[in-house]
């Protein structure tokens, strides 16, 4: 009895533990799961990295984690950014076939851009000009949404810690500007820009 007691026991505390294990989102060899908003060109594979460079286009995972509808999770992805360059990581996003995303938040990528807000910015709503990551060099950028907060960190260091108020003050046209179940996208924003994913991986919460 005693051992059966005990099997009992450990198998919720196993399966806790597999739920915090990281699932590459992007597998370095295709965008089988991913799927592209209008000018397809934008995003390739080459040599095991997801490139990012051409006109206007978004990157929408579409894969089986989660049946791509993420809740409470946790994003990490290695970004290089090539000087004057500009990105962006959706969440809580869904898809669309042209135009930027409507839907979530977009956290920036851009070190360098004419834009003047920085990486981890949520962009439009916590605005940061402080420079935390250089163009050419790789580093990890984490975003956290769990419940209605949202924390963004470059390499380890909090950029942004948002908590969402239960009635958020948006224009028009940022009223789907909120956490809710969604996907993930990758942001290809103009021809100049030119933007390296080494990894892009989820954790759920």
């Amino acid at each position: 009895m005693k051992k059966i007691f005990l099997f009992a026991l450990l198998l919720p505390l196993s399966g806790f533990s597999q739920s915090k294990k990281w699932i590459d989102l992007f597998n370095g060899k295709d965008l089988n799961d991913w799927k592209m908003s209008d000018n397809t060109q934008t995003f390739s594979v080459q040599d095991g990295l997801l490139m990012v460079e051409g006109p206007r286009n978004h990157l929408f995972y579409n894969g089986p984690v989660a049946n791509h509808d993420f809740k409470d999770f946790e994003l990490e992805a290695e970004i290089m950014t090539y000087p004057g360059a500009n990105s962006g990581v959706y969440v809580c996003t869904e898809f669309l076939p042209n135009d930027w995303p409507k839907a979530g938040y977009e956290i920036q990528v851009n070190n360098s851009h004419t834009d003047w807000r920085r990486s981890a910015s949520l962009y439009n709503i916590v605005d940061v000009a402080e420079l935390n990551v250089k163009d050419n060099q790789w580093y990890k950028m984490n975003i956290t949404v769990k419940g209605n907060r949202i924390v963004t960190k470059l390499n380890g260091v909090t950029v942004v810690d948002y908590t969402q108020p239960e009635t958020p003050n948006r224009n028009e046209g940022n009223k789907l500007r909120v956490i809710k179940n969604g996907t993930i996208a990758i942001q290809g924003h103009d021809p100049k820009s030119k933007i390296a994913y080494k990894s892009i991986k989820v954790r759920l919460l």
